[in-house]
């Protein structure tokens, strides 16, 4: 029998996201506020009119009347209660629907060794283990890859749970995947390099066990899981401070300003997406596009001085995939400013404007999807 964990789920459309723990929805044509437990960024999963599931609000979370517990992908529940996550890796080891676990027993639940908690203390007669447990929303074609937004509390239990082997322990962390149909694991060294870095550096002392699961409609847990491989030799050729980027900008006003060389240019209010490359230091050059004083180098150090920050959104790669990604940017772009940021290439620029919010774009996130996930699927088949 299935396991059910939810009573009285409504569905609801999603309309914005007031703040990391407040969605806005639409429930029967009304407009309520939700609570959301789950701090990620989600850019794959929250687009206007995404059906969202939603249960009675309890306790603390009282201040708003519903809580969003789970989300609808092509037509798959996803679980986004991060508060349940803990719950059903708990469960999945007591029935021994993990190998990794398996013979082990669940003693206790955040459990807490010098000033770290971590979520599961497993026993078999005299050895304990510990685990710490990590839910994963973001998905491609095949890939999961976590985390979806940096995360140095993550980095932290990592190198601690390194430790601890030090004292006897064994130590593991259990990526659920909130998405069964993933193929295979990664962590998303795009968004958090340093914890990446780190997942690979200690992957032969803790123990990475990424499971995927099923959720049947109503965010009731199937039968179906399964353990995820993780092509480490991805991780360690790719996850350098290297590759490509978007910069994207927000400029609230019509403008015009002189660009180098370039003389007096046009700019219509609106966002700007910046396709460029840095093949080392690829953090120190997003960094640098969001300073405004400095020497200026570059096109966008110009445009930079009348637009805000909005986006940087790395590509890590040793691939050479500037053009490519800013061909791509191109073909969904509202318009694009010749000539710009494009003199050392063939291309007819590296900026393009768009009237909306790409970040709240359907086609600008299946872009980063498939230049950050997707285009993995073919390293992968190499290996």
């Amino acid at each position: 029998m299935a396991d059910v964990y939810y009573s009285g789920i409504v569905s609801a459309g999603f309309v914005r996201r007031c703040n990391r723990f407040v969605v806005e929805c639409d429930l029967q044509g009304k407009r309520i506020q939700a609570h959301l437990p789950n701090p990620g960024r989600m850019w794959e999963l929250l687009f206007p009119g995404r059906l969202l599931y939603l249960t009675p609000s309890a306790g603390a979370e009282k201040k708003t009347q519903y809580k969003v517990v789970g989300v609808e992908r092509n037509g798959t529940p996803i679980l986004l209660d991060t508060q349940l996550s803990n719950l059903v890796a708990a469960q999945l080891i007591r029935q021994n629907r993990i190998p990794a676990f398996s013979g082990w027993d669940v003693m206790k639940r955040e459990v807490t060794f010098g000033d770290s908690r971590f979520d599961l203390l497993l026993g078999r007669g005299e050895e304990r283990f510990i685990v710490e447990i990590k839910s994963c929303t973001l998905f491609g074609r095949t890939l999961a890859m976590f985390p979806d937004a940096p995360t140095e509390r993550g980095r932290k239990h990592l190198r601690e749970l390194a430790e601890l082997t030090k004292a006897g322990y064994r130590t593991g962390v259990l990526f659920l995947v909130q998405w069964r149909h993933a193929q295979y694991f990664l962590p998303d060294y795009h968004t958090d390099l340093a914890f990446s870095r780190t997942l690979y550096e200690l992957r032969r002392k803790i123990e990475v066990v990424p499971v995927a699961v099923e959720w049947l409609p109503g965010l009731i847990l199937g039968k179906e899981n399964r353990v995820l491989p993780v092509p480490w030799e991805i991780i360690g050729r790719e996850a350098q401070d290297g590759g490509c980027y978007i910069f994207v900008l927000r400029l609230p006003v019509d403008s015009s300003l002189p660009v180098g060389t370039k003389g007096i240019m046009h700019f219509p209010r609106g966002y700007y997406l910046y396709v460029g490359s840095a093949k080392q230091n690829l953090t120190a050059r997003l960094e640098r596009h969001r300073r405004k004083r400095k020497k200026f180098h570059w096109h966008i150090d110009y445009l930079r001085q009348i637009c805000e920050p909005h986006a940087a959104i790395p590509i890590r790669t040793t691939a050479p995939l500037e053009h490519e990604i800013a061909a791509a940017v191109s073909k969904i772009a509202d318009w694009r400013i010749p000539g710009f940021g494009a003199s050392d290439c063939d291309c007819n620029t590296h900026l393009f404007g768009m009237r909306e919010d790409p970040v709240h774009s359907p086609a600008f996130i299946e872009l980063l999807q498939y230049f950050r996930m997707d285009r993995l699927d073919d390293l992968r088949d190499k290996i």
